[in-house]
């Protein structure tokens, strides 16, 4: 016997997307709701971690990830004029045999996961948002933005780090704040030299390239800057390709005229994080992913946290038939973790804006990819 029999699941992004796979093959009734009518994420490339690979296994959609997009082992750590300095492993996760890290482009990972979310038996309905919710002891009635109206045994919130499920029923908790870096994202050719992740470290911005496809990479360029200020999307182009200017290197320089390229897709998107006390429900109500954990991207989990907590969730309510115990064991298992990421984040973040020790930064990285390789 399950903790709950039919959930509603807000929000089709990765962790709304795990949780409802996961709840469909323990036999859970499961509706999803997504407001994007497309339900087509914008977005560059992604890094996927070991760990997150592992998790996507666990869904069943890692060999089309590995098709779709890129896996590799390793970190090469390099200086703007491109010698390498370091090669930072990537461990296997525990109890799997993917590979150690990856790379695909947002979209596809997005469709790759819908594919599956429709194809585990889940009732999605898009282009749809919730207008109410009401609960009371044995259950929760929404009612939608469409008109209809259901009950559920409990709805779980994935709408992201903007999420107004958040801002009513968690009112104390304020807003993501600006962390005073901000991060670049361009999709670039992939040269020949480029199999693995690969980063350039400069004073005060450093640069990397992760491979999503047997053609094409994505480049990524974390930037200081002290305050929260409106670039012009117009000046995208030009500013990325003023940033990677400053790094010497032959294969960087050679990239600079695609930097200018409409096929580049820039994006330009300020960092915050975001770490909600447990717990993370409000009676019948659950949130996971950035709507309670939003991480910046120092260390590649930001993704695969949330899809993490939507299979642990789904975990916890198909192993126990009491809903607080099931929820408690959830939270038992979850805020740990994404705690450690969110802080080991932050740290990196503050050594690089401040100048900091780089063997610290080097040690905080490997102590948190070990972790992270650890079963969830």
């Amino acid at each position: 016997m399950t903790a709950v029999n039919k959930v509603l699941v807000i929000g089709g992004g990765f962790s709304g997307m795990a949780a409802a796979i996961q709840l469909r093959k323990a036999g859970i009734a499961v509706d999803l709701i997504e407001q994007d009518p497309a339900w087509c994420p914008l977005g560059a490339g992604i890094t996927v971690s070991g760990p997150t690979l592992r998790a996507l296994e666990t869904l069943g959609v890692y060999a089309s990830v590995t098709e779709l997009g890129c896996v590799t082992d390793g970190i090469e750590i390099c200086l703007p004029h491109g010698q390498k300095v370091a090669d930072l492993p990537t461990p296997r996760p525990v109890g799997s045999n993917v590979a150690g890290t990856g790379g695909i482009m947002r979209p596809v990972l997005a469709r790759i996961l819908a594919d599956a979310t429709r194809a585990a038996g889940v009732t999605v309905h898009l282009g749809c948002s919730h207008a109410a919710i009401e609960q009371d002891a044995d259950g929760v009635n929404v009612k939608f933005s469409d008109g209809r109206t259901g009950r559920y045994d409990l709805v779980i919130g994935a709408e992201g780090v903007h999420s107004r499920l958040r801002e009513t029923w968690f009112p104390e908790v304020k807003p993501p704040e600006y962390i005073g870096q901000g991060v670049w994202r361009a999709v670039m050719p992939r040269p020949e030299a480029v199999t693995r992740p690969r980063m350039w470290l400069g004073h005060h911005i450093k640069v990397g390239v992760n491979p999503v496809s047997k053609t094409h990479m994505y480049m990524f360029i974390t930037e200081d800057r002290p305050t929260k200020e409106h670039i012009d999307p117009a000046t995208w182009p030009q500013v990325f390709a003023g940033l990677m200017r400053g790094f010497p290197d032959p294969l960087i320089e050679a990239l600079i005229p695609h930097a200018l390229l409409p096929e580049a897709a820039i994006d330009y998107r300020p960092l915050a994080n975001l770490l909600v006390p447990a717990p993370w429900n409000r009676g019948r109500l659950v949130l996971i992913g950035d709507t309670v954990a939003a991480t910046t991207p120092h260390l590649a989990s930001g993704a695969g946290i949330g899809i993490e907590s939507g299979i642990v969730l789904a975990e916890e309510l198909a192993a126990n038939d009491d809903l607080q115990a099931a929820l408690d064991r959830f939270h038992a298992r979850r805020f740990t973790r994404c705690e450690l990421v969110i802080r080991n984040s932050e740290a990196l973040c503050r050594i690089e804006i401040e100048g900091g020790d780089k063997e610290v930064h080097a040690r905080i990285m490997r102590e948190s990819i070990m972790a992270l390789a650890q079963p969830i």
